[in-house]
């Protein structure tokens, strides 16, 4: 077994926000050390849990002397719940990290020729502002500092919530979550104080035991409210079960279960199954209606996703007379929202549902210049497709973190668009395929997005343009 280290690092001066949501400072010998939850300015001892030949990392033990600007956090489970650990930083200060974020993957790292990179784009709303949290049922919740198991029931063991990071089977119980506006909360305490009080059982992921196992809220800016619980069995009291959430929340317009017999949490495989109400809940941008379904991919902060697409458009450089394709459609969104601005838009997307639900989104918007097509991108999109659907004149791209294939590279090279914009939530792959596209691309804008406010993760915008 490694040996345990026995090292702390007494007043140790935190100087600068560092990658992953950490922060870092330098020992009296110059050695760099990574800090969770600390703040520039800040003076602490920290415990090491990590040493390696060019840096450490550890835990704040004592907070020795704070920085002036270290805010109290707002959140009772910041600490201990993964998300939102950026909350001691001014959100000034979130802003200019994760446009630092940005320069050092493109840049000090990807070595890329880049413009001066824009300030990051503030979110409208820093708290309450995901349309989308799914909690984690669990027998086994995580115990918190000060609590003694052995004095706990098995009900006060159960919670409802999120999972704790590096701990699969562990789940943290939430009281109050400050990403999702209401009625989010009040449904998870009320199907937890539910489930209990009718002795449906936790599930237990490590032994496959139990039947409740998540719940799912989707909410819109409008007023529309999707529920989904997973249960991992039919049991006698699943209708009661729907039954009460319905009677308790009546602005749920539309109630699914899934029974998920498999070990892991995934519903990707599985089918949502309607019990009451509407089949789908609907947002809206810029008059454009789109249906979002149980299983749809939609943009998590719904106001911030308008300001995206809106830097995506104006990249684009639309003058109506374009054909557009935008890959890694999803649901169509950017597609649609481009729409009006070009002669012809394609969509491709990997998920055969969400295809379905961009063209039903485009028929019920009256938009007749999308076309959409499913399948894995490397596959689908070669020199055939291309020679059957038109030539395109800009390419769009928001692929998922791992960014694109290179196949996929390859034949947006063979191409050639004039103009290619790369929409990305991950700016490490953005740099690798950016430096295979500016083989005949130059970088000619970049614009850092702040989706999740509170967070180290930030989406990007890069307008390339051909360079002959």
């Amino acid at each position: 077994m490694r040996k345990k280290l026995d090292l702390v690092i007494s007043n140790l001066t935190i100087e600068a926000v560092a990658a992953e949501g950490k922060a870092l400072g330098h020992t009296a010998d110059g050695e760099v050390v990574f800090v969770p939850f600390a703040v520039p300015g800040d003076v602490v001892d920290v415990r090491v849990t990590k040493k390696r030949k060019n840096f450490m990392e550890g835990f704040i033990v004592s907070l020795n002397k704070p920085s002036a600007n270290r805010l109290d956090p707002f959140c009772e489970h910041f600490g201990v719940c993964g998300g939102c650990r950026w909350q001691p930083l001014p959100y000034e200060m979130q802003l200019e990290a994760k446009r630092q974020q940005v320069y050092d993957q493109l840049v000090r790292i990807g070595h890329l020729q880049v413009p001066e990179i824009q300030p990051t784009i503030p979110s409208e709303k820093t708290r309450f502002y995901r349309n989308k949290l799914e909690f984690t049922a669990s027998d086994k919740r995580w115990i918190l500092n000060g609590e003694d198991p052995d004095s706990l029931s098995p009900a006060d063991r159960c919670g409802l919530g999120f999972h704790v990071g590096k701990f699969f089977d562990k789940v943290l119980d939430l009281n109050c979550c400050y990403l999702q506006p209401e009625p989010s909360n009040s449904i998870r305490l009320f199907a937890k104080a539910y489930a209990l009080g009718h002795g449906i059982p936790f599930y237990n992921i490590r032994e496959n035991t139990g039947i409740f196992r998540n719940i799912f809220v989707r909410t819109t800016e409008s007023g529309g409210t999707m529920v989904i619980a997973c249960f991992a069995c039919e049991f006698d009291g699943r209708e009661a079960f729907l039954d009460a959430l319905a009677t308790e929340f009546p602005q749920i317009s539309s109630l699914y279960y899934i029974i998920n017999a498999k070990v892991n949490d995934s519903i990707s495989d599985q089918t949502p199954l309607l019990y009451r109400g509407e089949d789908a809940i609907y947002e809206e941008m810029e008059g454009l209606r789109f249906k979002i379904g149980p299983k749809s991919f939609f943009q998590t902060n719904t106001l911030q996703a308008c300001s995206l697409y809106r830097v995506v458009r104006e990249y684009a450089g639309l003058t109506g007379t374009e054909t557009v394709y935008d890959l890694y459609t999803g649901t169509g969104t950017i597609a649609q929202f481009v729409s009006r601005n070009a002669a012809k838009v394609i969509g491709i997307e990997y998920v055969p549902e969400a295809i379905e639900d961009a063209k039903i989104n485009a028929s019920a918007n009256g938009i007749s210049n999308c076309e959409f097509y499913a399948g894995d991108m490397k596959d689908v999109l070669d020199a055939e497709f291309i020679d059957a659907h038109g030539q395109p004149d800009v390419i769009i791209l928001d692929p998922p973190r791992a960014g694109i294939h290179p196949d996929v590279a390859k034949v947006i090279l063979q191409a050639k668009p004039g103009r290619i914009v790369y929409v990305s939530c991950n700016p490490a792959s953005q740099a690798r395929d950016l430096s295979l596209l500016c083989a005949d691309y130059t970088i000619e804008a970049v614009q850092p997005v702040d989706m999740f406010p509170h967070t180290q993760h930030v989406e990007n915008v890069c307008k390339l343009i051909r360079k002959d």
